[in-house]
């Protein structure tokens, strides 16, 4: 088991690296000059500062991702976990779920300098950070306290159905994740994100109108429309759909309220909510479910095997430890995977992009991803190859082309 582990995490670093200096490479290759496509709408200056905006946060990751390898392999391969779980080391299920825990966060804590270079100096240098020292301990302490309070007791419940749920634990397991994904995805809306953030209902009578007559066109119902106070931490700007069935909300950042037109927003929602309509949702729910299950299946095969533990360091075999090893060693196993899943997500896009051409206004739909291209630093020349890895989202060249040749009434 070592040596697949070592194998595994050299290899993933290894192309992740490779992919990061060839994305830096083809970026700066092509920021001297706009692409064609956008030679009339974006400046030079914006195109190059997106170039190095790009650069700088790829410099970073490649820091990051070695210290991520480096943590994995002292927390596993070091003893880091043995020496935690001789700390917890009480036999209880209460214990087990403080031993996951607590790795977690000491994980967070030695990656949060990470966060904070990204937040204060590259978000900062290029003028979209609007996080303060004190926000941004607020939300670490947050995001700590709901760690404990909703992480600790479904920590604590898996274990509980690891050791007592009989043969088919693994199956109770799978509906019990699949259950409390569900439940997040409806109540987040309402119970975490007011925790961040602060939404309002929108208050521009005339974009509040076009918003509803695209709801009423589509046949698509709402909780409400709100504004969410994103520039509180940064300028970047974007929309989103949230929860389900009557707790579905349309969000808008208020950064993308102030930047775009009444028409351009509106095809932006036309976009999410064409995911919606083509039941881009329930595919990608139902695709992780049946991912999840194949996940637990292999989490089965290994859970009770003296070699998984003892390849990985923890001398002990424990439910606890097993699902800690199994939830961090397993994206290095699936992320050859990652190309599929992005391609796949690109195609929804490019759906998405199309509904919403067909039923708002085509043209408005270009002007706005342009305008959101230029407003987030996006790069416009990307890798190939990185981006089939990277991107769920197809590049910018391809996805305005695409729009402006499709067959629909722009």
């Amino acid at each position: 088991m070592t040596a697949l582990f070592l194998a595994a995490l050299f290899a993933s670093l290894g192309v992740r690296l490779w992919l990061s200096f060839r994305q830096e490479r083809h970026v700066r290759a092509h920021r001297a000059a706009v692409p064609d496509a956008f030679a009339e709408s974006i400046p030079l200056a914006a195109h190059q500062k997106a170039a190095d905006y790009t650069v700088r946060r790829l410099r970073l990751g490649r820091v990051a991702a070695p210290a991520r390898a480096a943590l994995l392999l002292a927390f596993t391969l070091g003893g880091g976990l043995q020496a935690l779980a001789d700390v917890w080391d009480q036999g209880t299920l209460l214990a087990g779920a403080a031993f996951v825990l607590s790795a977690l966060f000491l994980a967070e804590l030695c990656l949060l300098p990470f966060a904070i270079y990204s937040t204060f100096v590259i978000e900062e240098r290029f003028g979209f950070n609007r996080t303060t020292p004190a926000l941004f301990a607020s939300d670490l302490l947050k995001q700590a306290l709901l760690t404990v309070l909703l992480g600790g007791p479904l920590v604590y419940g898996a274990l509980w159905l690891i050791s007592s749920g009989g043969p088919f634990w693994w199956l109770l397991l799978w509906a019990a994740w699949v259950g409390v994904s569900l439940f997040f995805t409806w109540a987040y809306p309402v119970l975490i994100a007011p925790l961040f953030f602060k939404f309002t209902p929108l208050d521009d009578d005339a974009l509040l109108q076009r918003i509803r007559d695209l709801l009423q066109r589509t046949g698509f119902s709402s909780e409400g429309i709100f504004v969410m106070d994103g520039s509180r931490r940064s300028s970047h700007a974007n929309a989103y759909f949230t929860g389900l069935g009557r707790r579905k909300r349309i969000v808008l950042f208020d950064t993308l309220c102030q930047t775009m037109a009444a028409a351009e927003v509106e095809s932006v929602l036309a976009h999410e909510l064409g995911h919606f309509k083509l039941h881009h949702l329930r595919w990608r729910l139902g695709a992780g479910a049946a991912l999840g299950l194949a996940g637990i299946a292999v989490f089965r095969l290994v859970i009770e095997h003296a070699w998984f533990y003892e390849g990985l360091g923890v001398a002990d075999v424990s439910a606890h430890a097993g699902l800690l090893l199994f939830l961090w060693i397993a994206p290095l196993f699936t992320f050859p995977l990652r190309p599929l899943l992005s391609a796949w997500s690109r195609r929804h896009e490019y759906a998405a992009d199309a509904f919403a051409a067909t039923h708002s206004d085509g043209q408005a739909l270009v002007s706005a991803l342009v305008k959101m291209y230029e407003h987030n630093a996006a790069t416009l020349t990307p890798d190939p190859i990185h981006s089939a890895f990277h991107d769920s989202h197809p590049p910018a060249p391809l996805r305005v082309a695409r729009l402006r040749g499709a067959r629909t009434p722009f």
